[in-house]
């Protein structure tokens, strides 16, 4: 269906001519998230006031959640610290709406992570599942099909009577809006925290696949393309969303602002795919760019930006649900699953013929210009009139106040190691249950078995797995892993090495798979930029990545800053979430996390240390939070990595599971719950070698640590591995299929039917209904 009028909205705009006449009107900016100095600035460039077409631009685009003014001067080391291989396989980079890695075979991969945290916490059903929208509209823009999703979730206290409410919301939206679309949902996280209380995090993935040749950028050139909007009609759902609701902080009284959460629709953004993809198939579009933050205020002014730079819209051309909407409100309005199109003029015709064979509701807003300028008309007088890089790219950045903690080396003085452990095998084993089973370690699949993983039949590994795996190409098994992983806890005793430890454990996540990690996309999560102490916080973490990935030699491909998580003065902990993508040459290669027959020894990679500060176990035991994270040596977790993929290649491991929050006795319990099959373990043998004690054994989480299991035929060959490549192994257990418990020698055991119950009873026992 084509239309290119509506109904006219209620109110009389204020035009150009208006602005002139009356230098002196009084304007909210400060309601729209604007500061007086940003208000000033918008009108020494335009040498006159705003229209409040223009004020409602400037104030989403200028946003912190869209012009990134706080984080700009940070994030640039992201470019700057990079060697020649992280090149290698770069197609796009960070400034596209997601990353493209070359995967190989002519086949590439784009990806993201986005935060959709505010909205979520007001709205959480909505807010979690146009989250999902927004993002995987992000993939389509870039010419791919989204082949799957993932999420990052963090909540507050399991135990907090809201906490349920945001869980049921965000859970169900997500799955709603995921199943709706047929996209897999391979992996994620679940934490609760009571520091997310008012604030919990939804942090949003989406995967792609394409053909080299199908890479599409968005931008407009040639003047006299057509401008197309496409998709659903525009509300009044979302309108502030990006400057009002993502660029500010909670107040004390809870959920607000409902009217700035998105509202969103997955059948419509199931056929705007398939839509789209025919689209880009028959060439009839120079380019696409998604309507999310900002909505119509950002598509024209980036897509100006990135082209020619000039554009003509009529925006009273917008097909509208709501006729009293103003001209402003359609500026900023975040309605979900629309698209605009730039089209040649001899293409229109074919364009226009997809989109009605999909029943997709278009209209021609205007055309590409050669005049440099950014032009709206709203029947038929001129309410915009600006450069779009002084929208889009030229915003204000913020050189914000840094200032190292006042309370941090208090923090980091009060270590674990005054924490009393467990002296007797009962004490140590009620202790690796109570971890088992608290909110942070429990099976989680009462949340993850409300989502579609299998959906396109394409999944080789997903939940309980440390990665998820997607096979691209059915002939030669091609596929792509993913992870994602983050510690607030140890980002809050020092973000720099928090930071580093999340990127080691998606690293190394992908490593058990089997694949090859070739790149990351990150979704940092903070307080308030204003408050110097998150600045320095900030400033650490973004160090600790690019230093990181620096030193692992792989690239940051894109991602999404998110500030004001905090209520009042106080913020979350820096949460930065970390995806790593790698690469497969073969899906049937992959190796799952839980051994799977008797009798195959069980090996430790790694070494242990007396690592227990910002622990699982100092966590769940003592309620404490002190000292510093463990050390991290990603040398050793690229050296690592290098191994497990060399065993993957020679078959000479059958499972692989990292070590991170809970330590060995959490890994031990997810590897024989994974397919039910027990195993028989001594601890001696790492007490003598790293000059520890039992319960540090188990409980510390010490990096670059990986438990495999090996058949005994390919013992020698694997020994022989390891020890080539000088990485510190010991045999520690052995599998046993008959006797369904797991035993740790001379300390305790417990059946797989008790360590079942402990994992699986925690969360059903707070949110099932």
């Amino acid at each position: 269906m084509t239309a290119v009028t509506t109904t006219p909205s209620r109110g009389i705009a204020d035009t150009v001519a208006n602005a002139i006449a009356t230098p002196e009107k009084e304007q909210p900016f400060d309601a729209l998230g604007l500061t007086p100095g940003e208000y000033a600035e918008i009108r020494q460039i335009l040498g006159r006031r705003p229209t409040s077409g223009e004020l409602a631009m400037y104030s989403v685009m200028w946003s912190e959640h869209c012009s990134y003014k706080s984080s700009k001067k940070y994030l640039r080391s992201f470019g700057e610290k990079v060697s020649p291989a992280m090149k290698k396989n770069l197609m796009v980079g960070m400034g596209e709406n997601a990353g493209v890695l070359d995967v190989g075979e002519g086949w590439a991969v784009t990806f993201k992570i986005e935060s959709h945290n505010h909205p979520s916490y007001i709205e959480p059903f909505q807010g979690a599942a146009t989250g999902v929208g927004g993002i995987v509209r992000d993939i389509i823009s870039m010419g791919a099909r989204p082949v799957a999703v993932m999420d990052a979730l963090r909540f507050g206290d399991i135990d907090d009577p809201d906490t349920a409410r945001v869980v049921h919301g965000v859970v169900s939206g997500i799955s709603f809006y995921g199943n709706c679309l047929g996209l897999p949902n391979i992996g994620g996280e679940t934490w609760f925290d009571r520091v997310y209380q008012g604030n919990p995090l939804v942090n949003a993935l989406s995967v792609g696949v394409l053909r080299h040749e199908d890479l599409h950028l968005a931008n407009a050139t040639g003047a006299g393309n057509q401008v197309v909007l496409f998709g659903a009609r525009t509300g009044g759902d979302g309108i502030g969303g990006a400057s009002i609701l993502a660029s500010d902080t909670f107040s004390e009284g809870g959920p607000t602002k409902r009217p700035a959460v998105q509202v969103g629709d997955p059948f419509a953004e199931k056929v705007l795919i398939e839509c789209c993809l025919e689209l880009y198939r028959e060439k009839l579009v120079e380019g696409i760019q998604d309507l999310g933050a900002a909505g119509i205020s950002c598509a024209t002014s980036e897509l100006a930006s990135n082209g020619d730079g000039g554009m003509f819209i009529e925006l009273d051309r917008v097909l509208l649900r709501d006729p009293t909407l103003t001209a402003e409100e359609i500026l900023m309005s975040e309605s979900q699953e629309r698209m605009m199109a730039v089209v040649t003029p001899e293409k229109l015709a074919g364009f226009l013929a997809v989109t009605a064979k999909w029943d997709v509701e278009t209209s021609v807003l205007g055309e590409v210009t050669d005049s440099g300028r950014l032009i709206i008309d709203w029947h038929g007088e001129e309410i915009v009139n600006v450069d779009p890089r002084t929208v889009a790219v030229d915003g204000p950045v913020y050189d914000r106040p840094v200032a190292y903690p006042t309370w941090l080396d208090a923090l980091q003085a009060d270590t674990a190691s005054a924490l009393p452990r467990p002296l007797s095998p009962e004490a140590l084993r009620e202790q690796f249950l109570a971890l088992l089973g608290s909110p942070n370690l429990a099976d989680p699949s009462w949340i993850t078995d409300q989502y579609d993983r299998y959906v396109m039949g394409n999944t080789a590994l997903s939940f309980p797995d440390d990665a998820g795996m997607i096979r691209i190409d059915e002939e030669s098994g091609l596929g792509f892993v993913i992870a994602t992983d983050a510690n607030g806890r140890y980002c809050q005793l020092d973000p720099y090495r928090g930071a580093q430890l999340a990127l080691a454990e998606a690293y190394r996540n992908v490593a058990v798979t089997g694949a090859v990690p070739v790149g990351i996309s990150d979704c940092l999560n903070f307080g308030s930029p204003e408050n110097p102490e998150v600045m320095w916080q900030f400033s650490q973490t973004v160090d600790g990545l690019a230093d990181g990935c620096l030193a692992l030699e792989i690239p940051v491909t894109g991602g999404n800053v998110s500030f004001y998580n905090q209520t009042g003065d106080q913020p979350i902990f820096p949460t930065p979430v970390v995806a790593v993508l790698g690469v497969i040459d073969d899906v049937a290669r992959r190796v799952p996390s839980g051994w799977q027959d008797d009798g195959h020894n069980i090996y430790l990679l790694g070494v242990t240390r007396e690592e227990l500060d910002g622990s699982a176990w100092a966590g769940v035991i003592h309620d404490h939070l002190g000292g510093l994270p463990p050390v991290v040596d990603l040398a050793g977790e690229a050296a690592l990595a290098g191994l497990l993929h060399a065993a993957s290649i020679e078959a000479l491991v059958d499972s692989a599971h990292d070590l991170s929050s809970g330590g060995l006795a959490q890994t031990l319990a997810e590897a024989v719950l994974r397919f039910g099959v027990g195993a028989r373990v001594w601890l001696g043998d790492i007490c003598e070698r790293d000059g520890i004690d039992a319960s540090v054994a188990l409980f510390s989480e010490s990096a670059g640590r990986v438990i495999v299991s090996v058949p005994r035929e390919d013992d020698v060959k694997f020994l022989g591995l390891c020890e080539g490549r000088n990485y510190p192994v010991l045999r520690i257990g052995v599998t046993d299929s008959t006797s369904a418990s797991l035993e740790i020698q001379d300390q305790f055991t417990v059946s797989l039917a008790d360590l079942q119950s402990r994992h699986r009873s925690t969360l059903p026992s707070r949110f099932a209904q």
